[in-house]
């Protein structure tokens, strides 16, 4: 499904989302794409249209990247996978959030258990957790549309690197060819 999304939910997205989590026990959506293309606010908006259905918890990929330089690194990929396989088997989730501030990792807490975990940010679609998804979103938009959003949103002190950020995300996904797998492609 393509369309172009607007910060409204569409109801045949919405409808689709329940068909497609009706498939598992215990569903995971992710949402991909460049830096400002808008995942944070599809997730909560994704959150509040199906809370009728499912409780849901939304994980940020921002809280568990390790810092700039490592953030798409195999660390992701084996948080990422660990989450995933611990809601397919009902397990509680312990997470350890980054603190972009001292640059470390906060002690690991309990989430709070949802039947619907969504998954946002850069690498949230990787190869590496597919398998446990229900469905993954991919939201695209104009790279110096997406720059120029976050840094109206985080200030203009993190501009370098958000130059690096780019080169990495694009890197990560020319390789991972998360677009390609997407269920769903947003546009903004």
């Amino acid at each position: 499904l393509w369309q172009r999304w607007d910060g409204e939910l569409g109801m045949d997205l919405i409808s689709a989302l329940l068909d497609l989590c009706k498939t598992s026990e215990r569903p995971i959506i992710a949402i991909d794409g460049p830096a400002g293309a808008g995942k944070t606010t599809l997730a909560t908006n994704i959150h509040l249209a199906l809370y009728p259905n499912y409780t849901s918890t939304i994980i940020h990929m921002d809280d568990l990247y390790h810092g700039w330089d490592r953030a798409l690194s195999s660390e992701l990929t084996e948080v990422l996978t660990h989450i995933a396989k611990a809601h397919r088997q009902g397990q509680p989730i312990s997470l350890s959030k980054y603190d972009w501030a001292n640059s470390t990792f906060s002690p690991a807490e309990p989430i709070d258990y949802a039947q619907l975990i969504i998954l946002e940010g850069v690498g949230s679609g990787q190869s590496a957790v597919r398998e446990y998804l229900c469905a993954l979103i991919w939201i695209d938009i104009d790279e110096s549309k997406g720059l120029s959003r976050v840094l109206e949103r985080d200030g203009e002190g993190i501009k370098d690197q958000m130059q690096k950020w780019l080169v990495t995300q694009e890197q990560h996904f020319a390789i991972e060819k998360t677009d390609n797998a997407a269920d769903f492609v947003l546009t903004t």
